[in-house]
């Protein structure tokens, strides 16, 4: 499954809404509201999870994912040692990753493509991706109908 930076995943693109996943991939596994209200997909044979925000009229805009067919610029970045990964994304100009660090996990965030590396024990363990908030402070919407 390739990631699309900026845009989403495989076929999904940020902006779609629940009809049009549902239409690619079926019915979720689950489907559940979290605290804020959002609509979350969960898709155990994808392994990814997708939110939709209830305050964009429930438009697809983050992606969780744990695939080890995800892949990045044309590798594999599950499993991958975070250095490695790192010095790949550097040879397409994405350097710069603030880290934060909770329990045996590390979060390897870059703003630019609103992405973030979570690694536990050094190895990439899951990849989030977001819609792209612009300088309006407005989400660039992918999917156009």
């Amino acid at each position: 499954m390739k990631i699309n930076l900026k845009n989403g995943i495989d076929k999904l693109l940020f902006g779609m809404k629940q009809n049009d996943v549902t239409a690619l991939y079926g019915k979720p596994n689950r489907n559940y509201k979290d605290e804020d209200e959002n609509v979350i997909f969960a898709y155990n044979a994808l392994k990814m999870r997708l939110t939709f925000y209830k305050d964009e009229e429930f438009k697809l805009g983050y992606i969780v994912a744990s695939s080890t067919a995800l892949e990045l610029f044309g590798n594999k970045i599950i499993g991958k040692e975070i250095n490695a990964a790192k010095k790949e994304l550097a040879t397409k100009g994405i350097t710069k990753f603030t880290q934060e660090e909770f329990d045996t996990f590390e979060n390897y965030f870059n703003e630019d493509n609103w992405i973030i590396l979570q690694t536990e024990f050094e190895e990439v363990v899951k990849f989030e991706i977001g819609a792209i908030i612009n300088a309006k402070d407005e989400f660039e919407w992918k999917f156009k109908k």
